[in-house]
């Protein structure tokens, strides 16, 4: 008798532990009701020759979008909600938001994993890396302010 095995896809050797910011429930972009007007200019940003959307599928972690092009055909395809500029926003929110030193440092941890594995456009990347800067910056004196009471 002849043994069946199985053969398991390749992945990668190695890989950074971590999570992205929509694992570690950070953020939820599958509610935000994306509209035609913003999946348009974030597509046009990103090069395409949008003349009108037809479909936004937000799902957990990507966002498919059906569109016409300027030739009049049907265009599908999935995209990363870090395209949208709201996603800059609710990550700078975020970090606005952290109350300590130990959670900005977790939230840059995870800021750091998504700069290592996902796209970013450069000016977002330096825009998200200064507003932590500046987070970090406040909280410290926060607590030296703190201490001298």
């Amino acid at each position: 008798m002849i043994a069946m095995v199985r053969k398991t896809r390749k992945t990668r050797q190695y890989r950074r532990k971590g999570q992205s910011l929509i694992s570690a429930d950070k953020i939820n972009p599958q509610q935000w009701n994306i509209s035609a007007r913003e999946a348009k200019e974030a597509l046009k940003a990103q090069g395409y020759q949008v003349k009108q959307i037809k479909k936004i599928r937000c799902l957990r972690h990507q966002v498919c979008i059906s569109y016409w092009d300027e030739k009049g055909n049907i265009c599908s395809s999935f995209f990363s909600y870090r395209i949208f500029t709201r996603w800059q926003k609710e990550v700078d929110k975020l970090v606005n938001l952290c109350p300590s030193l130990k959670e900005l440092v977790q939230l840059n941890g995870i800021l750091q994993y998504e700069f290592d594995y996902y796209s970013y456009p450069r000016e977002m990347e330096d825009a998200l890396a200064s507003s932590i800067e500046n987070r970090l910056s406040e909280l410290k004196a926060t607590a030296r302010q703190t201490v001298l009471l």
